[in-house]
Formats: structure tokens, C-alpha cells, sequence
């Protein structure tokens, strides 16, 4: 297995997102939006990798995830900020609940605010 983590511009996203997952194969690629500050960036990382990996044990597929993202981002109103693994109807809701989790330990070691840290997110 091979795991990259790729750092690219926002608008190169598959779908309105600031971190997304992809196997190929046993590969997997997790893209990152470019938000000019590393700690951030590695956050979104550690998040989506932890939710993969959970997804994968629990036999989700990355395409029901994808389907299930593309329609949520589908039917979004303006000014909805919410992420569509906090609904409790996404086939993962466990696994990025979980991930969030232990994304907010990582901040807190790496001395980033969530707050402003969630704020950069929310911005993309």
C-alpha cells in the first residue's frame, strides 16, 4: 500500500471540498486544499485519513461516500457551512465523527486555535 498526500489549489477539488480520499487499487491519494499554512493542511489530512481507514474496516465504499457528498454539496443553500459527514444520514457519520475527534487532539498539540482553524476551512 501507498499513501500520498497532495497539496492543491481548492478549485482542483472533485467537488466542493477542502480534503478528499481516493483508492486506486490499494493506493490511496488524499488531496488537500491549499491553505498556506501546514498545520492546517496536515490537519484536513490526518482527518481524511482517519476516516478512510475507518470506512475501509467497515466496508463503506468510497463511492457511496462520493455519492453521498456530490448530493449533499448538490442541495447546499447559501450560507450552510455544514459538512456532509455531520449528517446522520451520510453512510460514514461514525467514521468522520470519529475523525473530527482526533483531528481536534492533533490541533490542540500543534497549538492551532479550532476556531480560526475552522474558520480557514469554512473559507474555502
Amino acid at each position: 500500500m501507498q499513501v500520498t498526500i497532495k497539496v492543491i489549489p481548492n478549485h482542483q477539488q472533485r467537488y466542493p471540498t477542502v480534503g478528499d480520499w481516493v483508492w486506486e487499487g490499494d493506493n490511496l491519494t488524499i488531496f488537500i486544499s491549499d491553505m498556506r499554512n501546514w498545520r492546517y493542511e496536515m490537519l484536513v489530512a490526518f482527518h481524511e485519513l482517519a476516516e478512510c481507514l475507518l470506512c475501509k474496516q467497515r466496508n463503506i465504499s468510497q463511492s457511496e461516500v462520493d455519492l453521498f457528498d456530490i448530493a449533499y454539496e448538490a442541495k447546499r443553500k447559501g450560507g450552510d457551512e455544514s459538512e456532509p459527514g455531520d449528517d446522520p444520514n451520510a453512510p460514514y457519520y461514525r467514521e468522520h465523527q470519529f475523525a473530527t475527534k482526533v483531528e481536534k487532539m492533533l490541533a490542540k498539540e500543534l497549538g492551532v486555535k479550532w476556531s480560526t482553524y475552522n474558520r480557514a476551512v469554512e473559507s474555502l
